[in-house]
């Protein structure tokens, strides 16, 4: 008698087939609908505005069809920029959250909790403050050296005699990331007011100044670190058993454990340097991942990526649009959702352990 159940997965080939590509169909019908919502969100975020324009004038200007140069600069200088920064950007949190906490093999790592979002800050509020004339161009590497500093400091610390501990390093990491706030808010009420002014504004995490330049950074780095990202993916894997069992399995343990922690870090001090901290987006997007298609490694990242992306364009949305003429950055809207889901993911934390 056969099964009357559909299948749960299907196979690609290239067309020698000489690569195959197992994947689960409840993940890819996800992942073609987060591809449909980000799709939507951004075409109304091109829209939607104090200078009104219709989704048909949209399509036409994005096709190169000149309407008016009024909404060619609304639509080109102003609003694409915008909208691309804001899916980037919350991609970008949200892979250096899932690769987070698969190298801590704990779900309550996120950049903006353990201290990495918070070292960019301040690293970036001390260049803004102190050396307001070096080149902002110099913002991403000064984000990155913050953040690899902080993250290296938080292992030093957390280890010891026994080894690492997950738990050690979520606690360390709040220590120094509430440090890190202090020595920012120094900087922020000893210098001079216009300096301190322009980085309290992007501290907010807010997109509204967002560039065709601050466009190119974060594709370039992103064209960088998710390829990376998924040549250790497999390895990724391994780990979530556990050191021994990934050295049992033959993944290089040592060499995939360093490079998570750098690419969770480039991938958080990146995208801080363009749009200042955005909280939570790192602890939101892999756990919603998870919950919608449980998948390989591989696929959940992708599924992580697109729900990041989707939830910052969201945030920008709703931040511009509901409230308008007043506009609330996206880092407040993330912050605002993050707390409930943060909190309630300690109290399953602590239910779990209790059992």
């Amino acid at each position: 008698m056969s099964s009357a159940n559909p299948p749960s997965q299907f196979v690609l080939r290239s067309p020698a087939e000489r690569i195959a590509l197992r994947l689960p169909v409840r993940g890819t019908v996800f992942a073609g609908l987060l591809v449909v919502c980000l799709t939507l969100v951004s075409c109304v975020s091109l829209a939607t505005g104090s200078y009104g324009v219709a989704l048909s004038e949209v399509w036409e200007t994005l096709r190169g069809v000149t309407i008016s140069r009024a909404i060619d600069n609304v639509v080109w200088e102003f609003r694409f920029p915008r909208t691309i920064c804001a899916a980037l950007v919350g991609a970008m949190m949200a892979l250096s959250g899932a690769v987070l906490q698969n190298a801590t093999r704990n779900s309550l790592a996120d950049p903006s909790l353990v201290g990495i979002s918070q070292g960019a800050a301040l690293a970036v509020v001390g260049l803004t403050v102190m050396f307001p004339e070096l080149d902002t161009g110099l913002r991403p590497w000064i984000a990155f050296a913050g953040s690899i500093l902080v993250a290296a400091a938080i292992r030093a610390l957390s280890h010891t005699r026994q080894g690492g501990s997950t738990i050690r390093f979520i606690l360390m990491g709040i220590g120094l990331s509430a440090f890190i706030s202090s020595l920012t808010s120094i900087l922020l009420t000893y210098g001079q007011i216009d300096r301190a002014m322009a980085a309290l504004a992007w501290l907010a995490g807010s997109i509204n100044a967002a560039s065709w330049n601050d466009v190119w950074t974060l594709a370039g780095w992103t064209a960088v670190l998710f390829p990376a990202l998924m040549l250790i993916s497999r390895s990724m894997s391994a780990m979530r058993f556990g050191e021994a069992a990934a050295t049992g399995l033959g993944a290089p343990v040592t060499l995939v454990r360093n490079m998570q922690l750098a690419i969770a870090v480039g991938f958080a001090a990146i995208a801080t340097s363009v749009v200042g901290p955005l909280g939570f987006v790192g602890l939101i997007a892999p756990h919603a991942a998870r919950r919608l298609a449980p998948a390989g490694m591989g696929l959940h990242l992708v599924l992580t990526a697109l729900l990041g992306a989707t939830l910052v364009g969201l945030a920008d949305l709703v931040g511009r649009a509901a409230f308008a003429p007043t506009q609330i950055p996206a880092g407040i809207l993330t912050s605002l959702i993050g707390v409930p889901v943060f909190v309630l993911l300690l109290m399953r934390s602590r239910h779990q352990s209790s059992h």
